[in-house]
């Protein structure tokens, strides 16, 4: 991100407030990052977040629908994972609220390794790559980000697919590094 220059800050705060106007809706055209953030603080906070909740919620469901590239099932699916992993990114990077963040993290976990288990272990590592950074994520979100109370409803199903990740793949050495449990 580039550091803005005190000589900017000083033009900014020069500008009237038509300009400053002009200026913020020409920067939420430009990036649906800052549109999102306008969103979300100032334009909708009661429902903002969920509104961007539920269409994060539904471009995964469109990443599902698409067809990806690849030799084997294994590797298209790796590529599907991957771009959920974008797009729970980005939603995550303008909502404060992590519960959030772990639910479509969750969303996208119980729909891949529920309906691919036996592509875990195979020679096509991508897969089993994208799915323990996932878990990996959900991991780091509940012991840092979230209240301890959150763990009794996320912790036995992310040590269910740790357990299957460990039985499955445990030669791939981010696998092996994750812990048995939480």
């Amino acid at each position: 991100m580039p550091v803005v220059e005190p000589f900017i800050k000083e033009c900014i705060k020069q500008l009237s407030k038509q300009e400053l106007e002009k200026l913020v809706l020409k920067a939420a055209r430009k990036d649906k990052q800052f549109h999102d953030y306008l969103l979300v603080n100032y334009a909708d906070k009661e429902y903002g977040e969920k509104d961007l909740f539920e269409q994060a919620k539904s471009d995964i469901a469109l990443c599902a629908t698409k067809s990806y590239k690849g030799f084997s099932r294994e590797l298209r699916s790796a590529k599907y994972l991957a771009a959920c992993n974008k797009r729970i990114t980005e939603f995550s990077k303008v909502s404060r609220n992590k519960v959030l963040v772990l639910d479509l993290i969750m969303v996208v976990l119980e729909e891949s390794i529920s309906s691919s288990y036996a592509s875990l272990g195979t020679c096509f590592t991508a897969y089993d790559y994208q799915i323990s950074l996932l878990v990996k994520k959900a991991i780091t979100l509940i012991e840092k980000k979230l209240h301890p109370d959150y763990r009794i409803e996320y912790v036995p199903r992310l040590n269910e697919w740790l357990t299957i990740l460990h039985s499955a793949s445990n030669h791939i050495d981010s696998i092996y590094a994750m812990p048995n449990s939480i």
